[in-house]
Formats: C-alpha cells, sequence, structure tokens
C-alpha cells in the first residue's frame, strides 16, 4: 500500500482504507459474506488475485482475520474488532453517495449479480415468520438462465437457489432489473412500485404485508437525495424542460397559422 509519508492519523488511516477495492471489500465482510467466492460475488470487476491480495494486506494490517471453514478444506474471512470500526465509515459513505451522487444508472452499472447478492445479504428472512417460506424473483428482462431466483426463508436463516427447491412457492415477485435496482437502492418505494405494476406481487395478504420488512431496506435506502445534489437538478431541468415545451396540438396549430 502506498504512503502519504505524514505522520497524521488521518493520513495513516487512508493509506489502509483509500486503496481502491477496500471499502468494498470491508462492505462485504461487514454484510456477513465469509468465504472468499462469497466476498468476491459483491465485487465482480475485481480480479480473484487482487481479492486475494488485498485480504492478505489486510490481514496483515489486523484488520481481518482468517479461520478455517468447518470442513477444514478452505478459509472464512472475518473483520477484527478493527476492522469492524471502519463500517460507520462505509456506512457514512453510502449515505452520502445516496445524497450526493444520485443519477441515472450507466449501462454498466446495471448488475443482475450485484443485485442478486445484495439481496441475498441484507433481506430478513425472518420477515415472514420462523416457518419456512419460499419468494421466487423473476427479473423479467433477462435471458431465461438468469431470470429466476428462489429465496428460502426458514427459521430465521436463507438460502439462495438457482432453480426450483420444490415444494409449495408461497411469494411470487417479478420486475425488470433496472426498477429492481431502483426499488433496492431506494429511489422507487415499494408502495409506488407495486401501485403503478413495476413490481408486481403474488402473494397471501399476510405474507405480502411483510414485503417491506422482508427487504429490510437500510438506512441508505432511506436517505433522499440532497435538495443541491445532481439527481435533484435533473428533476428540475425535466421539470422545466416539460414547462417550456408547447403541447405537440398547440404546436401544429401555430405552424398550420
Amino acid at each position: 500500500m502506498k504512503g502519504y509519508g505524514q505522520f497524521c492519523p488521518v493520513a495513516k488511516a487512508a493509506e489502509i482504507f483509500c486503496e481502491r477495492w477496500t471499502a468494498l471489500v470491508i462492505r462485504n465482510l461487514g454484510a456477513g459474506a465469509e468465504r472468499f467466492n462469497d466476498i468476491h460475488r459483491g465485487v465482480p470487476h475485481m480480479s480473484a488475485t487482487l481479492l486475494t491480495r488485498r485480504l492478505r494486506q489486510l490481514e496483515a494490517e489486523g484488520l481481518v482475520t482468517r479461520r478455517r471453514s468447518a470442513s477444514g478444506k478452505s478459509w472464512t474471512y472475518h473483520l477484527t474488532e478493527a476492522g469492524a470500526e471502519f463500517l460507520p465509515l462505509v456506512g457514512a459513505l453510502g449515505v452520502w453517495g445516496q445524497r450526493w451522487t444520485r443519477r441515472d444508472l450507466a449501462e454498466g452499472e446495471i448488475d443482475l449479480g450485484l443485485l442478486i447478492w445484495g439481496l441475498e445479504y441484507s433481506v430478513d428472512p425472518a420477515a415472514f415468520g420462523p416457518e419456512r417460506h419460499v419468494l421466487r424473483l423473476d427479473v423479467i428482462d433477462q435471458p431465461e438462465s438468469k431470470r429466476l431466483y428462489w429465496f428460502i426463508c426458514d427459521g430465521g436463516d436463507l438460502e439462495l437457489c438457482v432453480s426450483d427447491p420444490g415444494g409449495e412457492t408461497d411469494l411470487f415477485l417479478a420486475a425488470t432489473l433496472r426498477d429492481l435496482i431502483h426499488i433496492y437502492r431506494g429511489e422507487l418505494s415499494l408502495a409506488v412500485a407495486l401501485g403503478t405494476g413495476r413490481l408486481i406481487a403474488d402473494a397471501p395478504p399476510r405474507l405480502a404485508r411483510r414485503l417491506p420488512a422482508w427487504f429490510n431496506f437500510d438506512t441508505m435506502a432511506a436517505t433522499p437525495p440532497a435538495p443541491g445534489g445532481p439527481a435533484r437538478r435533473q428533476s428540475q431541468r425535466d421539470a422545466g424542460t416539460a414547462q417550456s415545451d408547447p403541447p405537440a396540438a398547440q404546436s401544429a396549430n401555430e405552424q398550420a397559422s
């Protein structure tokens, strides 16, 4: 890790935390990802080689510890007390990002794998009660082989399946990938998504009422954009454009006269 050549504690902490990908790796560990592949799924554009090196660096700095898995054949990774103290900073970065960097999603940011990973590590499997419940998510604009996901909620535990696990499915959700990302990020409220048909939910009423609890929206999702942020400026520009454009019929009449 490159240093700043300063004794300032801010500089010393930044030498560790501000290295590219480090904040996201800490985010993934804080979310509960422990196995290498699960951590990597949350940073799909980071090479496996670089992730291995970064985990070793964080271990050397005392932020991460390795443990043998239950099988003894692999390692699991965990934040130490020092590493966990970075989590409020990660959360603060997320809130700042929600307030000041919201904008239309770029094409490369519409990532199905990252959305499914995010849901797996954020939803509340106990929201529907202690009994086994299965929720099927249909990402309707994706290829047939990548559009269906089953979330098995049983006794407070969650299991994600990419093929039908069998048995009864209790809830069915369907939406486009873009709309699901907007719901996940808090830009499209669940009530509006359901009311406008952008999210289709087929479930018994008692389970449908628990969907907000299942999505388990966090502080970042509940953070509105800042009044002077790019999202607000864009909406104001769009509103101004709509007000300045004459109705089509009026424009045609003016041209005829």
